[in-house]
């Protein structure tokens, strides 16, 4: 099971299009710390590279949502 998981499941229970967490709130669903480079844009793109597999893009995708880093640490996932 990918470490990501919980987060999948936490947004497939959101009923909202939209829903921003805080990096801190990610961790606290994951119940670990997200890594240094998660503070990159890049990190949380939602392209597919068959290259470079992303567990964590694959979780909010298996949701419905793509994410978008916002300012001061937080995540939009937007359906």
């Amino acid at each position: 099971m990918s470490k990501y998981a919980p987060l999948r499941e936490y947004l497939k229970r959101q009923k909202l299009s939209e829903v921003i967490l805080t990096f801190g709130e990610i961790e606290d669903i994951i119940n670990e710390p997200l890594p240094k480079n998660a503070g990159t844009q890049q990190w949380w793109a939602n392209i597919v590279n068959p290259e470079h597999g992303r567990v964590q893009r694959e979780a909010w995708r298996a949701a419905g949502y793509d994410a978008f880093m916002l300012p001061r640490s937080r995540v939009k996932f937007q359906k």
